[in-house]
């Protein structure tokens, strides 16, 4: 037996992959990201499966969960929050995985920048606004690589997703404007994109920290940053009449 890493989705039970939920429904040993995955998808699990919170485990304790399910013949799902490619430490898992001769395999889910950008009713990709979406975080305890600090990147003014920053958010708005953008840009902050219990929040560079403030957001949150938010756009020419591709002759 192998162990499956699965992408959970950003919060609505509905949102994990049909692949992802079949996994888990078949699982004897579920290993979950308590503090952002949400409990109601543990429902899918069948009687008797054992489950464990990583949230209070180390490293080693997950690995050895898995290789004690692997020599008993089991099946293991490493259920992530979101999709576990993006900021789900898996890469350590797999590695160590690796060292014991554990297979595993990795089930996609959708991300919590995608959601936001559901909840947001917004396209982050828009013809003459933005065509690049930078997906990152402001330093903190984690460091980042000294060319990817915030007002580097935010030099491109391209849409940014912001992961894991909101309780830091008057530093991430002042590299934010220290990099480039404009104080009036449009800014928007969705506190668990999904869940019922989503809420949003409107602004701009100059004011977004104190509305946040305010609310008393300081966790699950994605900060979303760009024209794309408010701007007016071209049409996409995909569709344009006099635009032809294999599939449909220019008019």
């Amino acid at each position: 037996m192998h162990v499956s890493f699965v992408g959970a989705g950003p919060g609505d039970p509905e949102l994990i992959t049909v692949k992802g939920q079949r996994l888990l429904g078949e699982a004897d040993v579920i290993i979950y990201a308590g503090s952002l995955v949400n409990p109601a998808l543990l429902s899918l699990a069948k009687q008797g499966t054992s489950i464990y919170n990583s949230a209070s485990m180390t490293l080693d304790q997950v690995i050895k969960v898995m290789e004690k399910a692997t020599e008993r013949g089991q099946k293991t799902v490493r259920l992530h929050t979101g999709d576990p490619s993006i900021y789900g430490a898996i890469q350590e898992q797999m590695d160590a995985l690796d060292k014991k001769g554990i297979s595993y395999e990795v089930i996609p889910g959708v991300s919590s920048f995608l959601a936001t950008a559901a909840a947001l009713q917004r396209e982050y990709t828009l013809p003459d606004v933005s065509q690049t979406v930078i997906i990152t975080r402001l330093e903190g305890r984690t460091p980042v690589p000294e060319k990817e600090k915030l007002a580097l990147l935010a030099s491109h003014n391209a849409t940014m997703c912001i992961f894991l920053s909101v309780h830091m958010i008057d530093s991430v708005m002042k590299e934010l404007i220290d990099g480039g953008y404009q104080q009036d840009t449009p800014v928007a902050i969705v506190q668990k994109a999904s869940w019922p219990d989503q809420k949003i929040f409107r602004g701009t560079v100059s004011t977004i920290g104190k509305i946040v403030t305010d609310a008393k957001i300081d966790r699950t949150a994605m900060i979303v940053v760009g024209r794309c938010l408010d701007s007016q756009y071209a049409l996409s020419r995909l569709y344009a009449p006099e635009f032809g591709h294999m599939y449909r002759d220019a008019k």
